[in-house]
């Protein structure tokens, strides 16, 4: 599958800082599919996109025309047949990345075709004779879909020829809400968008300011919550807060004097009084103690922050035993 680049541009970083926000997105892939946008033809991706972008020959040749587009990004979403997959594996013990290895070798491949004589691919029949080389052929003229039909007749209608696989591509229309998740800035921006642009997935609607709270929370004496936050189910927040841009998990318990700015705040989390949160993501079951200032930092499952701490741009999380 792949999609639109979102116009934002997801930043490929780890860090949840102000710097993501001032990259320029990037190409995340160089796509090439054939003129019914049904098979992908070419795929260059990572340090390929650095470089001159080469089509080989033989793919024009086999596909007659090919649709390039840098528009689109690989959403990390895979169908294999098992068959195929298998036996890729088996011959190519050192693969080691579906995105790196595999699907490329999956797209160079499928242009190659076995001739068939008498029912059987002439490599077979080579082996029987005693020459262990295994014949190929590129199909050479394929302007019409049905170059990828399991079985066709050769190139000037001589004997049929077989194909070993086909790659498949589906486009997400773009009303569809299509995203890679897979840095922290990404988390943040997700969050953004569910409170945002893509609210409907929320599965909750917006009140009179735009924003979501959830009947079951609970907001003290002179507590704002601003337009596009999210306040989960069975969450109580003390007197004197304010939370803007942000999301807030269920069954958290936040004390008094609390800001909450541009972050995430997970599910079951305790804040203390008088805590400032700006820019950082604060994992379920984590503990706040009074006073504490956190800015662009992210807090993991379970940990405690010591009261009257200050950090900033920091991960903090429990060490493994």
């Amino acid at each position: 599958m792949i999609c639109s680049v979102p116009v934002s541009g997801l930043s490929e970083a780890g860090s949840s800082g102000a710097k993501d926000k001032t990259k320029k997105p990037g190409r995340y892939n160089i796509i090439g599919m054939d003129p019914t946008k049904q098979f992908l033809l070419h795929i260059a991706t990572g340090a390929e996109l650095e470089k001159d972008t080469r089509i080989r020959k033989s793919i024009l040749r086999a596909v007659g025309q090919m649709d390039i587009r840098a528009d689109l990004m690989d959403a990390h979403m895979y169908a294999f047949n098992r068959s195929v997959l298998q036996e890729v594996l088996d011959q190519k013990d050192k693969f080691q990345s579906l995105k790196q290895d595999v699907l490329p070798y999956l797209v160079r491949s499928q242009l190659k075709s076995e001739i068939l004589i008498n029912g059987a691919p002439q490599g077979q029949q080579a082996k029987e004779n005693g020459n262990d080389k295994v014949s190929y052929r590129i199909l050479a003229n394929a302007s019409t879909p049905s170059f990828h039909e399991l079985y066709a007749l050769g190139p000037n209608g001589s004997a049929p020829v077989r194909r070993t696989h086909k790659c498949c591509v589906y486009i997400a229309s773009n009303s569809k809400y299509c995203v890679r998740l897979n840095s922290i800035q990404a988390f943040m921006d997700i969050n953004r968008d569910v409170i945002g642009e893509a609210n409907h997935l929320s599965g909750y609607n917006f009140s009179a300011q735009n924003n979501i709270i959830h009947p079951s929370a609970e907001l003290g004496s002179k507590t704002t919550v601003g337009p596009h936050c999210m306040l989960g189910e069975g969450s109580q927040m003390g007197d004197k807060c304010s939370v803007k841009r942000s999301v807030i998990g269920r069954h958290c318990r936040i004390g008094s004097n609390v800001k909450v700015v541009n972050s995430v705040v997970m599910n079951h989390v305790t804040i203390g009084d008088g805590c400032s949160i700006q820019g950082s993501v604060i994992c379920s079951n984590a503990q706040l103690q009074e006073r504490v200032a956190l800015k662009d930092c992210q807090v993991g499952q379970g940990y405690v922050v010591s009261a009257g701490c200050e950090y900033k741009g920091e991960s903090l999380a429990r060490k493994e035993k």
